[in-house]
């Protein structure tokens, strides 16, 4: 009795009005509606939760983007009125395609509570308008190997609520959100084919709980960062979008959110600087920029309470889909566009455009203001020497200088194209599976262009995800190349121009050079003891 009191409060809250509109049966109550947010749903219970609804529904059908390392499935939901059971389908329709990811840090899981929340107030609540013109895609539980690893402790930030949570790697133990490029985890792989390329999301939301600077806000959002990329998408969410939605999340729901960051106060008090993360498209919501769509970092407050996360992640995500409901067409010419200019460049100003493929992070234009954070006072200790300490008391700054911006240091030519040659077929497999266009020569052929000659080769003595990550310094040489009878050619004239650009660029920052990719070529040329030619040719 206990806890559906705890659910009918926490319905009302998440209400507008007095009255509670939304009405399910018992059977779709969540597990922490269930144990007054104490504990959070396993593998089993989602995939009760999802067969339930589809039960109930007609504007549901069940997927799976693919099986895990474990061997378990990876569920997908598509919600559209009327029903769509295949991206043909979809396309058919007119209407695009959102995409919601949750749980791809199996320790941070209010997203995927969130999610099935939201299925359940669309399908049987007062919610169903958001599928008047969109298609919505629910991947709730994307690590499912982390996420029944379940323990105390593995999520300090999160004050043990709930009380145990999964683990942040999948069943391979590695980190999924840096995966985007390498794509050696089953669940990137099949999400990568399954959803990007397959369904093509014009919007992708990525659903996560920071992990531990207590600034003042309940949740932090970012747009995928701009680096090659085109910058329509990017200017939408940055500058149109996301503040809207910030400003409807204070005026509806009393909600503080703000753009995502950390700080330190090894900086001194007050603060600053506040700092995003980096740009590198191993984070799947930085690549989708690259593949001229729009993607939205979400990150609940890690110190809030599990119902608290729950409440603002919820809204958050609402306000999203509600925003893209309202503006579906407006996202997809912004798209358009965005696909559009990446082709025309190739097509004209390939040979004389330079484009950035290693980063810094620097400010942005303008500064923050109002920004909101918990304070922190000096304390003297017994040594003598002072330090920080934190107060339970909220203040407001201006002029934060905020370090969310990407100017290049390394820049090379656009190319029309590349010549790979044959015999490197796990490059171009990789190329295949990012949905990029390779065809093989069927004759000899002549290029003009470049190659690059790499001069250093600088490996990291550390490990990273499995990999000892690679840099390369060099010069390019204009030259001619005939490239031979069944060479590969990846012509740059596609949409996904920005994306091969960085991952087969040599001096890229997170390209295929730089996850090893190409270390066994390299090694049986003597490097790094003797200059070579990067085996990769770029023709204009």
């Amino acid at each position: 009795m206990k806890s559906i009191f705890s659910v009918v409060f926490f319905l009302f809250a998440l209400s507008l009005s007095a009255q509670i509109k939304t009405t399910f049966p018992v059977s779709l109550l969540l597990v922490p509606e269930k144990t007054n947010f104490e504990k959070t749903s396993t593998y089993a219970d989602v995939m009760a939760f999802l067969n339930e609804i589809k039960q109930l529904s007609p504007y549901i059908s069940l997927h799976t983007i693919g099986k895990s390392t474990l061997g378990m499935d990876i569920p997908m939901a598509v919600l559209a009125n009327p029903m769509i059971s295949n991206a043909d389908q979809a396309k058919a329709s007119g209407k695009p395609v959102v995409y919601i990811q949750a749980n791809i840090h199996a320790g941070e899981v209010e997203g995927k509570e969130v999610a099935m929340m939201l299925m359940r107030d669309i399908l049987l609540g007062d919610k169903m308008n958001l599928l008047q013109n969109q298609i919505i895609i629910f991947v709730p539980i994307y690590n499912v190997d982390g996420n029944d690893k379940m323990e105390k402790g593995l999520r300090a930030s999160q004050e043990n609520s709930p009380l145990e949570t999964g683990t942040r790697e999948n069943g391979q133990g590695l980190d999924l959100n840096r995966d985007g490029v390498k794509m050696e985890a089953p669940e990137t792989k099949g999400m990568i084919t399954n959803v990007l390329n397959l369904w093509d999301p014009q919007l992708t939301v990525d659903l996560h709980t920071s992990n531990g600077t207590w600034h003042g806000y309940s949740l932090t959002w970012a747009p995928g960062y701009l680096s090659s990329g085109e910058s329509g998408p990017y200017n939408y969410l940055n500058d149109v979008m996301l503040p809207l939605i910030t400003k409807n999340a204070k005026e509806k729901y009393d909600l503080n959110l703000g753009p995502f960051g950390d700080f330190s106060t090894r900086e001194g008090w007050p603060l600053k600087k506040f700092y995003t993360y980096n740009h590198h498209p191993r984070y799947i919501i930085n690549q989708i920029g690259l593949r001229n769509r729009m993607s939205i970092l979400s990150e609940s407050f890690a110190h809030e309470r599990f119902y608290q996360r729950i409440h603002s992640t919820y809204h958050f995500v609402y306000e999203i889909l509600n925003h893209c409901n309202n503006h579906s067409e407006e996202i997809v010419k912004i798209n358009k566009q965005a696909e559009w200019s990446a082709i025309e460049k190739v097509k004209n100003q390939a040979g004389t455009l330079k484009k950035g493929v290693r980063f810094k992070m620097v400010p942005t234009d303008k500064p923050l203001q109002h920004f909101r954070t918990y304070d922190y006072e000096k304390f003297l200790k017994e040594d003598g020497t002072t330090t920080l300490l934190r107060t339970g008391k909220i203040v407001y700054y201006d002029n934060i200088t905020y370090f969310a911006a990407f100017k290049d240091t390394v820049s090379a030519l656009l190319p029309r194209g590349y010549i790979i040659p044959a015999g490197l077929d796990t490059i171009v497999e990789i190329l295949r599976k990012q949905g990029v266009k390779v065809t093989t020569l069927e004759k000899n052929q002549r290029f003009s262009g470049e190659s690059f000659f790499i001069e250093k080769w600088n490996k990291s003595p550390r490990k990273f995800e499995g990999h000892y990550m690679v840099s390369v310094e060099g010069t390019f040489n204009a030259r001619e190349m005939l490239a031979k009878k069944g060479d590969f050619i990846v012509d740059m004239a596609q949409p996904l121009a920005n994306l091969i650009f960085y991952l087969l660029e040599p001096q890229s920052d997170d390209g295929l050079l730089s996850w090893n990719f190409f270390d066994l070529i390299l090694r049986g040329s003597n490097v790094p003891f003797s200059p070579v030619d990067y085996p990769v040719f770029k023709y204009f």
